[in-house]
């Protein structure tokens, strides 16, 4: 197996520069400096300055490990539009051991405020913003910082000890912990494809983003036939990648990952914060929401909010935001707008004293009903959560289960870690570049709908709308044969068969490919969350389940603006695999999971338990209309 490399002449990964905009001449001067930070490691940094600039102007900075321009900036990034036109320095750097950055790169998040000679990320936004503000010609001393997924991070985590020039920043898409519910993991179960995908684009090479070079076009049959999760050491990364390295030495919360936990040092809001989350952001979905809830702890002066929409990892940084997937929305160009009306006026009123002050904590645009809406606080009061029952004939109810006849009080699947369920439809392509990854969270689940291991459990169509605003959560009752398992739910929002017309002529029927391209009967994902049995009494120190023994499984399924329109049904889907996305469980208990033989691998039973005693049920938190 090979490693192909790309250089990559600008930070163009993800959504950190979408399409841009031609100009006649460039709109920028270019000017690359290496900036000292405190144990002397120089920092590659790009500082691009307005063409036209007549008098002070305050500085963005982004920090990167993608890469920064090479050279002046012919086009204006769309992304920057709605900013550049109020005027800034725009600021790009590389981190610590990325491209001609000095010094080593670690792939962390770790920060001890209590060290005074340690360097990590916090220190080097200080030590770069005090160097900036002294040494960028014509800057009004007014600094912000931004950035989406890392470049969030890098921006959060100056949260942490700001410099006093940093008068605002927005962080997009930040990670908080990455074993928790961040990247790597969700609640200790690895995402096994990004895992081994991300940690080789940015540690294979310092000079370069590296994509991993698959041999079996179907990433999903590539992951199956690699087996145990130690043959990704044996057969193809040899210890060469040191984030994979510290993953697989590390499989529970332990000190390592409590470290890297940074948001467990935020208490208060430090530095006015414009928190950025996509409800269908497949890598960073949960980080945003915990900064924001950690910087509420102590915010007299409220400078903390939140921004939430139907966006996909960055999705806010393309050019129009107006659909996701096939699920269009309403005619809105949500990314415009949010940058047009929010991202732009937040660091037009803290950098250039213009403006007002946001008067909300919240702001989301609430798929279903298309609409913007703001919110005093988050979650709102007037949600009422309400319980939706799982019913053992395959409905799904607000009454609570009743008895039923003897026997009658599960469900049950095989669960066959050698087949398991597909996390999209295959063939599965690459994590990156590219591909189905950034949309897979709102593709139709009835792909999956049928299968033996997954049960469907439904409602009978809504006779008016249902708002969910708040945070949702599941709560089943759930048995196994085996001594472990996974148990992942799903909350969709099913469409009539008539959701919409058909765009072609009835006689001449659709072109190729147009028939799937249908909202008709589409099952939309809303929420989706995975619990591994081995953590379900505690994340420190995993233990063997009880075979056939039910339990309760709390699954947090965090933070949504959806509302369920009339006519549409409520479906939940409960399965135990989710491949490649979600490693295998061996459903046998071991020590830990990277060190399963291809013999620990085995079938389990499982039940899904829906009667007064064990009451499975979905908590939404319902709105008024």
């Amino acid at each position: 197996m090979r490693l192909r490399v790309y250089a990559l002449a600008a930070p163009l990964f993800a959504a950190n520069l979408p399409a841009q905009q031609p100009t006649s001449s460039p709109a920028y001067t270019f000017e690359e400096v290496m900036i000292p930070v405190r144990d002397g490691v120089h920092l590659q940094t790009v500082i691009l300055t307005p063409a036209n600039q007549k008098g002070p102007l305050p500085i963005l900075f982004r920090r990167t490990p993608y890469g920064v321009p090479s050279g002046p900036v012919p086009q204006v990034p769309t992304s920057w539009k709605e900013l550049a036109q109020d005027g800034y320095i725009f600021v790009i750097q590389n981190l610590r051991g990325r491209f001609k950055s000095e010094g080593v790169f670690k792939l962390t998040s770790q920060v001890d405020l209590t060290d005074p000679k340690a360097t990590n990320e916090t220190t080097d936004a200080y030590d770069s913003i005090e160097w900036l503000v002294n040494h960028v010609r014509n800057n009004n001393g007014k600094v912000g910082m931004y950035g989406v997924s890392y470049d969030g991070l890098t921006t959060a985590l100056a949260l942490l000890r700001p410099h006093p020039a940093l008068k605002a920043i927005s962080e997009q898409a930040s990670p908080v912990d990455e074993w928790m519910n961040d990247d790597t993991h969700r609640y200790g179960a690895l995402r096994e494809s990004y895992a081994v995908e991300y940690a080789v684009l940015e540690q294979a090479d310092k000079n370069k983003n590296t994509h991993f070079e698959f041999d079996i076009y179907d990433t999903y049959s590539w992951y199956l036939a690699v087996g145990p999760l130690s043959n990704i050491n044996a057969r193809y990364l040899h210890g060469s990648i040191p984030n994979w390295n510290d993953i697989a030495a590390h499989p529970d919360y332990d000190s390592f990952w409590k470290k890297e936990a940074w948001v467990s040092q935020l208490h208060a809001s430090t530095v006015p914060n414009l928190n950025v989350a996509g409800f269908w952001d497949q890598e960073d979905p949960w980080g945003p929401w915990q900064i924001f809830r950690h910087a509420a702890e102590h915010d007299p002066d409220h400078t903390n909010f939140m921004v939430a929409g139907p966006w996909f990892h960055g999705e806010w940084q393309t050019p129009k935001g107006d659909s996701i997937g096939l699920v269009a929305l309403g005619g809105h160009e949500t990314a415009r707008e949010f940058r047009e009306t929010i991202e732009a006026p937040f660091f037009r009123y803290y950098l250039h004293g213009r403006g007002e002050k946001p008067t909300w904590r919240a702001t989301t645009f609430q798929s279903g009903s298309n609409r913007w809406r703001t919110y005093n606080a988050w979650p709102p009061s007037d949600a009422k959560p309400t319980k939706l029952y799982l019913q053992c004939d395959g409905t799904l109810s607000f009454n609570a289960p009743r008895t039923r006849p003897a026997g009658d009080e599960y469900r049950e699947y095989v669960s066959d870690p050698a087949n398991p369920v597909p996390y999209r439809q295959r063939p599965i392509s690459p994590t990156y570049p590219a591909g189905d990854w950034r949309t897979w969270e709102v593709a139709d689940q009835r792909f999956v709908e049928h299968r033996p291991d997954v049960l469907t459990f439904v409602s009978a169509p809504l006779d008016k709308d249902l708002t969910v605003t708040g945070e949702v959560a599941a709560d089943i009752f759930a048995s196994t044969s085996g001594t472990d398992a996974d148990f992942v739910v799903k909350l969709i929002d099913v469409y009539p068969e008539n959701a919409q017309r058909n765009p072609w002529d009835p006689e001449a029927g659709p072109a190729p490919g147009a028939y799937s391209k249908s909202m008709n009967g589409y099952e939309l994902p809303i929420a989706m969350e995975i619990r591994r049995g081995r953590y379900n009494t505690s994340y420190e120190h995993p233990s063997a389940l009880l075979p056939n023994v039910p339990i309760e499984w709390r699954i947090p399924l965090r933070d949504h603006d959806h509302v369920f329109q009339k006519g549409h049904r409520l479906m939940v889907q409960v399965q135990s695999t989710w491949f490649p996305l979600i490693d295998r469980n061996p459903q046998r208990f071991l020590r830990s999971i990277f060190e399963a033989t291809e013999k620990d691998f085995t079938k389990a039973t499982q039940r899904v338990y829906c009667s007064p005693s064990f009451r499975s049920q979905v908590t939404l938190p319902i709105a008024p209309n």
